[in-house]
């Protein structure tokens, strides 16, 4: 079970942040901060953002929003928003339809494959839904 819900221009306590492979130091080594999960680096921030901002502060550090591709990954990235202090927070990640409505992508151009969503996700209510958050505990 998954635990992404979707909102629209709102702001949250939290963002997780993927640095690209190639500005990792390597495969398994990560700039002090960052967490390696496979291949890449990920980092969660605390701070109150829209998901438009949370992803321009990213881009500032070279990096995207997270985007999810297996149900492994998904699960390390709960652990590390937990571990992070995140708790309940929700938290935003990379997707988002804001380009069209029930087209949804990653910001990092990665394709949107990842299938484990809650039930009846996503659905873009009201066609005002247009990215993409995860929380830990699923409430």
């Amino acid at each position: 079970k998954t635990f992404l819900i979707f909102k629209d221009e709102i702001t949250l306590n939290s963002g997780v942040f993927s640095l690209p492979a190639d500005l990792m130091m390597s495969k398994i080594s990560c700039p002090v901060g960052w967490s390696g999960f496979g291949n890449r680096c990920f980092r969660y921030f605390g701070t109150v953002r829209t998901w438009a901002r949370a992803e321009r502060d990213c881009l500032s550090l070279g990096a995207q929003l997270a985007s999810v591709h297996s149900f492994l990954e998904h699960h390390q990235i709960q652990n590390l928003i937990s571990e992070s202090g995140g708790g309940d927070q929700e938290t935003w990640i990379g997707a988002s339809d804001a380009e069209e409505n029930s087209f949804w992508f990653w910001s990092d151009g990665r394709v949107f494959q990842f299938t484990n969503w809650c039930s009846g996700q996503p659905n873009n209510l009201g066609a005002k839904q247009h990215c993409v958050l995860m929380n830990h505990s699923g409430t």
